[in-house]
């Protein structure tokens, strides 16, 4: 009897031992099957409950994400925050490394830094959601940009939703699909549903200086004599005794408040040069600085919203709300603190900034305020006769920013339009279609080799060419149309709703080709109907204004630190009421 026993318990080990055998080979059967048939769709979704999944795909991607970034909380960010702080004070004070201090806005060209599309997040409020929260019924791809060098954010290497529907990178190609649905169009994909000409632009800013509501000014020994008109459309020297005024009695506080890098941080290199130079010679001004506030007739906050993004982004998280929440933040703290802010509701405070993403981060908390931003897209909240449009530098030597500047004269621009750059946005894949290898004398390209050989032949093509296309990208504005005039090349503005740079004083139709969206196929034609005769007097137009577009390493009059002050000065002056 016990032998039997004994035998039983063999027998029943052994058929268990092949029925969990049996098990395991057939789940290792349909994991297989459905990997080799359903390549698309994760295999484990159909072992297990889709929220199951779900969740697992979220805590996937926020570790992905945090592993990537080192920011995995509150603590550790403001860990990174301070080393980099405590990085750059040493630096500081270190005359043989302050020139390496300069380079920085090189590696944060030049590194790939995984970054959001810009425009993506003003017009979805689910993107900014996590997985697990997004619409079940969308298909939701993440497009990653690697930032690289060329001459611009036009050469920065961007994927779109529009132009793949497969993204390679382990950590930027996330989706979840549920069901089959179309991919939502991003606006920088579409063509804006309005255009405001340069005309209306005019008169627009005419009638909102004439209807502005009149604030009493605290500082009234500025309108001892009566402002001169904007005269819009008239050359600059027209408005001389406006500048005049502000080079004698303008006086600037400039907050001490917040930490570098965001704060007191310029970049002086690269695509976002324009707030790091405006922020650097402000800083050291000795002529419009005071050091009491109650002296002050305008409020500079000098952050960067390059390093605003450098260092508070978390890459491809496609949300940027914690970096409007900081500058939230520090305004709420600026209010508290001080009383000026208060008195006015910041209308005599001003910014400069040149990253896409500045009207998103300072909507709303700052409204009020006079911002400075190369992002001067009518159609996303830049207000014409408050708001100054700032010209999108490409500085590409911070100790020099004046090398290579000029080019040949007219008798020697054999080329007649000349383009190159990235694919960004609907506009330029249009340009190409109909210029691209279709003409002799319209250089149009897509985006140049990487190098110096390359970027030498960009630059020699600019100055050797009678008109420069100025094609947007994903953004209304260019860097391209600074460098125009930089080389002595007419600029050709291709970007409906985008305010010129100094609108408020330049005549850019004496010195410019502004081009509508939808006349690109008659590009060559509009070219063709300007008269030798009036490009030669557009050419040197374009050398005359030329130096109102130049970064000096100390300031002279006219010059685009000026020129930048005078405008953010202008705006303030039209928007009080004389006693």
């Amino acid at each position: 009897m016990a032998y039997m026993v004994v035998q039983f318990k063999k027998l029943c080990q052994v058929e268990t031992r092949r029925l969990v055998m049996l098990v395991g080979i057939m789940a290792v059967s349909v994991l297989v099957l459905q990997t080799l048939t359903l390549p698309s769709r994760n295999s484990l979704t159909y072992l297990f409950p889709r929220n199951s999944i779900l969740v697992q795909e979220e805590s996937s991607l926020h570790f992905s994400i945090l592993s990537e970034s080192k920011l995995t909380d509150s603590s550790i960010e403001v860990d990174k925050f301070s080393q980099v702080s405590n990085v750059w004070e040493e630096l500081e004070d270190d005359s043989e490394t302050k020139g390496k201090v300069l380079d920085l806005e090189n590696d944060l060209e030049t590194k790939n830094v995984w970054e959001v599309d810009r425009t993506e997040l003003d017009n979805s409020e689910s993107s900014t959601k996590k997985v697990s929260e997004l619409n079940r019924e969308e298909i939701i791809q993440a497009p990653g940009i690697g930032s690289t060098i060329e001459t611009g954010r036009e050469s920065e290497q961007g994927i779109s939703a529009m132009n793949k529907t497969q993204i390679g990178s382990p950590i930027s190609n996330i989706s979840v699909v549920i069901s089959n649905t179309t991919v939502k169009k991003l606006r920088c994909n579409m063509p804006p549903k309005s255009v405001m000409t340069i005309s209306e632009m005019n008169s627009l800013q005419l009638r909102r200086r004439a209807s502005v509501i009149k604030e009493k000014p605290q500082w009234s020994t500025i309108l001892s004599s009566k402002p001169p008109n904007p005269a819009l459309g008239f050359p600059f020297m027209k408005m001389a005794r406006s500048y005049e005024l502000m080079d004698r009695l303008l006086k600037v506080y400039v907050y001490r408040d917040g930490e570098k890098p965001i704060f007191h941080l310029p970049i002086l290199k690269g695509l976002y040069a324009a707030e790091g130079w405006f922020m650097k010679l402000m800083e050291g001004n000795k002529k419009f600085i005071v050091k009491d506030p109650k002296k002050a007739h305008l409020y500079y906050m000098p952050f960067s919203t390059r390093m605003l993004e450098h260092s508070l982004y978390v890459p491809n998280s496609h949300n940027r709300t914690n970096l409007a929440a900081y500058l939230r933040n520090y305004t709420e703290m600026i209010a508290a603190k001080y009383s000026f802010w208060n008195r006015t509701g910041g209308a005599d405070h001003f910014f400069v900034a040149c990253h896409d993403w500045a009207p998103y981060e300072t909507r709303h908390h700052m409204e009020r305020c006079i911002k400075s931003m190369c992002n001067a897209d009518v159609t996303q909240g830049f207000k014409i006769g408050k708001d100054v449009s700032l010209p999108e530098t490409y500085v590409r030597s911070a100790r020099n920013p004046l090398r290579d500047v000029g080019g040949e004269p007219p008798s020697n621009r054999s080329i007649l339009a000349f383009f190159a750059g990235s694919m960004h946005g609907y506009l330029r894949p249009i340009l190409l279609s109909h210029w691209e290898n279709k003409d002799p004398d319209m250089k149009i390209f897509g985006r140049m080799p990487f190098g110096v050989a390359s970027k030498m032949n960009y630059i020699r093509h600019m100055k050797t060419s009678k008109y420069c296309i100025c094609a947007k990208g994903f953004e209304v504005n260019s860097p391209r149309v600074v460098e125009a005039i930089f080389y002595e090349c007419v600029p050709v503005i291709i970007s409906d709703n985008f305010v010129p740079p100094f609108f408020d004083v330049l005549n850019w139709d004496a010195f410019a080709v502004i081009v509508a969206e939808k006349d690109i196929p008659k590009l060559k034609e509009i070219l063709l109907s300007i008269s030798y005769e009036k490009y030669l007097a557009m050419q040197l137009a374009v050398k005359k204004v030329q130096r109102h577009f130049l970064w000096h390493s100390k300031p002279v009059k006219y010059d685009l630190f000026h020129m930048t002050l005078h405008s953010i000065w202008n705006s303030r002056v039209f928007m009080l009421k004389p006693k």
